[in-house]
């Protein structure tokens, strides 16, 4: 096996998957060239070496972007320690509201008013589902749902598209390092993970963080193992309680995934939650296996509901495929 194998696999991955970034597909292609990076990163924990994160920190201090992988490959070689602190300091809690364009037809299955409870919520600015407008393009042609500004995606399959927008009664979180929508470095760090060239990402963040700023979710700072079952009997008092993830199991270690999809499954076997989760096809094999087989070049998240593939999804929400 080549010195740095894994990562610069991972990096190639990451290239693929960030095709809608020509920044980031260029320097996550030139990193799993470069040994001489690929060494520095292989330095940091394992979970740190996510391009996401390496990316974004490099950002953070100043590395241009739309700009030249020399640029970045200057600034990890060259870098003293600031740098470094910044990527073992922080997350990749990106935040991301677009999926929401995907998880609200989920959401529209369950009884409400519904308590939402996000695993991983960062700042979370993705339990206000019914703070905006959907525009989902059919093979029949485009389903409007709200108002302006409407969050797009493009469907295929007989998604049950809802026609009307979900009634939230409590909008709840756990994370481990909980942002602050308040506080201007935080918010500056949300913004820093928006892929480079896309503007309106970055433009549905800054009033995503506007909406949390009017009426705060209910965040709590903790392991999500150990927080969620209190959590859920906090939430049960507001109606049906629905706890869901995107994008964060990922983050977890395999022993860690698997005693979550546990926890999680014996939470929902007694009725005392539902569950959506949206994740890579490989986060979570037991919901994965229960859908049609996806191939191994086809980057896709799996959207399930408790526990069980309804659809495979766009990682920033631009598309859905129900499957189920």
């Amino acid at each position: 096996m080549e010195p740095y194998a894994e990562v610069a696999e991972s990096y190639r991955r990451f290239a693929v998957e960030a095709a809608d970034s020509p920044t980031f597909a260029d320097w996550a292609a030139a990193v799993a060239e470069d040994d001489e990076v690929l060494a520095w990163i292989r330095t940091l924990p394992e979970l740190k070496q996510q391009p996401n994160l390496v990316f974004a920190a490099a950002r953070h201090h100043g590395v241009p972007a739309p700009g030249p992988y020399d640029a970045l490959r200057a600034a990890l070689l060259g870098d003293p320690g600031p740098l470094r602190a910044t990527i073992l300091a922080r997350a990749t809690q990106t935040n991301e509201v677009g999926r929401l364009a995907t998880l609200v037809p989920a959401f529209a299955r369950f009884d409400g008013p519904l308590a939402l409870l996000e695993v991983g919520a960062s700042a979370g600015l993705c339990l206000y589902p019914d703070r905006w407008g959907y525009a989902w393009s059919t093979d029949d042609g485009p389903v409007l749902l709200g108002d302006e500004p409407r969050l797009p995606c493009r469907v295929r399959g007989p998604a049950p598209l809802p026609a009307r927008l979900p009634d939230i009664s409590w909008r709840g979180g756990i994370d481990l390092h909980p942002l602050d929508v308040a506080d201007p470095d935080d918010t500056d760090w949300l913004q820093t993970l928006v892929w480079p060239e896309q503007d309106e990402r970055r433009d549905r963040l800054v009033r995503a963080i506007e909406v949390a700023r009017v009426e705060p979710p209910t965040l709590v700072r903790g392991d999500l193992i150990a927080e969620l079952p209190g959590m859920v009997e906090r939430a049960s008092s507001y109606g049906t309680v629905v706890v869901f993830h995107s994008a964060v199991i990922a983050y977890l270690p395999p022993p860690r995934r698997a005693e979550f999809d546990t926890l999680v499954r014996g939470l929902v076997g007694t009725g005392r939650c539902h569950w959506v989760s949206n994740e890579g096809k490989q986060v979570l094999p037991s919901v994965t296996a229960t859908g049609p087989p996806i191939p191994e070049e086809h980057p896709t998240f799996v959207l399930g509901i408790d526990g069980r593939m309804v659809a495979q999804t766009h990682g920033h929400g631009r598309a859905l495929r129900w499957v189920g």
